[in-house]
């Protein structure tokens, strides 16, 4: 059993959190509520946010009152309002950005030091929008395509 360290059981299954994020958790390494003491309820939190999951402040709660050996809704109001700051004051701190935010700034970097000169060098010579006539250039006298009233599907 997974609960079994060095022959003594250890309370595997953290109060007022429910299978997924159970799961959730156990991918950040808190597995018990011993790892939850240790670590804590905010750095729990912010560990299953920087994996990419995406917990409600109902796991923040849940957490707490686990430790406080209660039901998360039962938690006082004003322990929940200072979580809410201690939580904020830590993203703040450390900001979560999730694969696809690091992947898109990844990628704005890497155009910009790459293209940004040929992006404007060539600015002059694409077509300025989505729907502009292909087959411009290659129209005789510089008229519109379509003023000689010849279909191009004909």
């Amino acid at each position: 059993m997974a609960g079994v360290l060095g022959g003594a059981m250890t309370n595997t299954k953290i109060r007022n959190v429910g299978p997924k994020s159970a799961a959730w958790l156990r991918q950040v390494g808190v597995r018990t509520t011993e790892d939850l003491e240790r670590i804590g309820p905010i750095e729990a939190f912010l560990k299953v946010k920087r994996a990419g999951f995406r917990p409600s402040l109902n796991l923040l709660y849940s957490m707490a009152g686990a430790l406080a050996g209660c039901h998360w809704a039962e938690l006082p109001e004003d322990q929940k309002q200072e979580l809410l700051l201690t939580l904020d004051a830590a993203e703040s701190a450390n900001p979560i950005r999730t694969r696809w935010e690091k992947a898109a700034a990844a990628s704005e970097r890497s155009s910009r030091a790459n293209g940004a000169e040929s992006a404007d060098a060539d600015a002059d010579t694409e077509p300025n929008g989505l729907f502009d006539d292909p087959d411009a250039e290659h129209t005789q006298g510089g008229g519109d395509a379509d003023s000689s009233g010849i279909s191009h599907f004909d």
